[in-house]
């Protein structure tokens, strides 16, 4: 509940700052360790009090709100699922994390998440506006791209990514592979991070940004809590895509293996 609200009033800024599309990070609702605390504290769509809270505070304020992810229970295994909440407060679609973070880092952390999450097995796009199609993603998945090549050729032209990036991967590779998304696809990128640490001593890396179809960083937020906002152009989506119609020049092609 505490995490809940704290998400709220930064939601509650945005939309007073004049946002009527509003993103949050990976787990919103909250992270917990060890796994098993995660598993006790975790609860089914239907019992979730994320669902009706964050339905409500957006039929309230009006926005399109995007809930990066919440944990929810499904059988024997949690789902990453993000939330995709219209003005009206109706659930418009969910996306459950596709690609799941189980690696050994050099500094000794070790993460393993298919050993409590499922793995998703559907790309969504929903269309926001006349103008403007949501391709929705979750942190790891930043690590695939013909994940947002599929939701580009789909009709999406800004690519969420909400998530949990640790430290380490955070300063090495979240910005570089945030710009990457962008240019390769000619799309905004929308990606919010969790920041701080967290009980067992893990750090998450913040750093949320706001990129153009040109891979240009157009706002971001280098450090601590907060929102960061922009207005987004349909035009500069055209212009990118028409300099490089890369998205149109797919090819097959054979694989050979010299031994």
């Amino acid at each position: 509940a505490e995490n809940l609200d704290a998400a709220a009033r930064f939601i509650r800024e945005a939309a007073q700052a004049g946002a009527t599309f509003i993103m949050t990070p990976e787990n919103t609702c909250h992270i917990r360790h060890p796994a098993s605390e995660k598993i006790k504290s975790t609860r089914s769509m239907d019992e979730h009090i994320g669902v009706p809270y964050f339905s409500d505070l957006a039929r309230e304020l009006g926005i399109t709100l995007l809930i990066g992810s919440m944990a929810v229970k499904q059988g024997d295994k949690l789902m990453n699922r993000s939330f995709l909440f219209d003005e009206n407060g109706a659930l418009k679609t969910v996306y459950d994390k596709i690609h799941l973070f189980d690696v050994q880092l050099a500094n000794g952390e070790t993460y393993r998440e298919s050993d409590v999450f499922g793995a998703g097995d559907r790309a969504v796009t929903a269309r926001l506006n006349d103008d403007f199609t949501l391709g929705l993603s979750i942190c790891y998945d930043i690590r695939f791209p013909h994940l947002y090549r599929d939701l580009a050729k789909a009709g999406a032209n800004i690519l969420c990514v909400p998530a949990a990036f640790t430290v380490p991967t955070g300063k090495a590779h979240w910005e570089t592979l945030l710009r990457a998304r962008a240019i390769e696809t000619g799309s905004y990128v929308l990606a919010c991070g969790q920041v701080g640490e967290h009980e067992n001593g893990r750090k998450t890396y913040g750093h949320s940004l706001i990129i153009s179809p040109w891979g240009e960083v157009i706002q971001s937020k280098p450090e601590g809590q907060g929102i960061i906002i922009a207005d987004l152009d349909i035009s500069e989506v055209e212009k990118a895509r028409s300099a490089i119609p890369a998205l149109k020049h797919d090819r097959e092609y054979k694989i050979e293996k010299v031994v």
